[in-house]
């Protein structure tokens, strides 16, 4: 794992809740709360040496530094382009929220992020994640009453009327972790529909059911535990993941990220290909792992996005990138679920 100082960590949670197309997720495989917000959409920003946050009429987040949280910057195929991330990664003994397996009250939320809502009741889903804690806030006190006679019991089990209850009300969802949280407060979307714009939860018992903190894709340092997202803005596609004009300086600076809290191998290996193909260089078998061979790809598609045209390029591409069964699905039990 990268070594970087406290002061860089926080410089770069400052830097990017500053910027509104930066986007955001806390959770697990398989459940997650991710937090977005407009350009002209009101927010009450926080940038301290202690911690961060921003709270929208839709959501918000929280988060702090730890001090043995490491921010570790990493880069994913999938079918047609790449994804890129920093992961607020914190040692896997250090992360560990409740565990719960079942409903359980945890008391009143006097850490939420608006006045308003620090009266209201948080009960744990019962998850069983590692690394988070999913939680919806209740502010009436009828439905607390009864959600507390379903506590104890799995809140997917078929005779625990709890999720029905939860759906009807749609009550905020309050994600937590070792790092802060996000809280939802815009309502949850029926089984058959889209998930709203901004903030948003997913969460998916199949995939939970896989023990999995993060998606295989994902080249999370071993002993470390991803507890937290950021996603800068993409070089190739908007904040809904529709393509745009590639933009050069959202590449910059996510290389740079790369560099500085990245795993250096890999970059290692794009630089080696980016200098071979721009010398014109034949393509040549390259050893690596499955994040390796990733990263030649992406190296290829970057320069392809970027314009480079060249018989060169396209006999790397032609070598190296005519699609493989380790493509990835947009990190989709992680980040913009369907």
């Amino acid at each position: 794992m990268p070594d970087v100082s406290a002061n860089a960590a926080i410089d770069l949670l400052r830097r990017e809740i500053a910027d509104p197309d930066t986007q955001w997720s806390l959770g697990t495989f398989g459940a997650i709360a991710e937090f977005a917000r407009d350009r002209d959409e009101p927010v009450r920003l926080t940038q301290s040496m202690e911690a961060v946050a921003a709270v929208t009429p839709r959501g918000g987040i929280a988060l702090r530094p730890h001090p043995r949280s490491r921010p570790f910057a990493s880069e994913s195929i999938t079918k047609s382009g790449w994804n890129q991330r920093i992961a607020l990664c914190l040692p896997s003994d250090d992360c560990a929220m409740g565990g719960r397996n079942v409903l359980t009250e945890v008391g009143t939320d006097h850490d939420a992020l608006r006045a308003e809502d620090r009266e209201s009741v948080l009960f744990d889903l019962g998850l069983g994640a590692v690394q988070a804690d999913f939680c919806v806030r209740i502010g009436d006190g009828d439905l607390a009453a009864r959600l507390r006679e379903c506590c104890g019991r799995a809140v997917f089990d078929h005779d625990n009327p709890a999720m029905e209850m939860i759906l009807a009300a749609n009550p905020h969802r309050v994600f937590l972790g070792r790092l802060g949280r996000i809280e939802v407060y815009q309502p949850i979307p029926p089984p058959s529909g889209k998930s709203p714009e901004g903030p948003h939860t997913h969460v998916l018992p199949k995939l939970l059911r896989s023990g999995r903190t993060h998606p295989a894709t994902e080249p999370v340092p071993d002993g470390w535990i991803p507890c937290a997202h950021i996603y800068p803005p993409h070089p190739a596609r908007d904040g809904l993941g529709a393509p745009r004009p590639f933009d050069p300086t959202h590449h910059r600076s996510f290389q740079d990220t790369l560099a500085a809290c990245g795993d250096p191998d890999i970059l290692g290996l794009k630089r080696r290909v980016v200098h071979a193909v721009r010398a014109g260089e034949p393509p040549l078998p390259i050893d690596g792992d499955r994040h390796g061979r990733a990263g030649i790809r992406i190296a290829l598609r970057q320069m392809k996005a970027e314009g480079l045209v060249s018989p060169t390029l396209a006999a790397w591409l032609a070598y190296f990138d005519q699609g493989s069964p380790e493509d990835g699905n947009d990190d989709a039990a992680l980040h913009h679920e369907g």
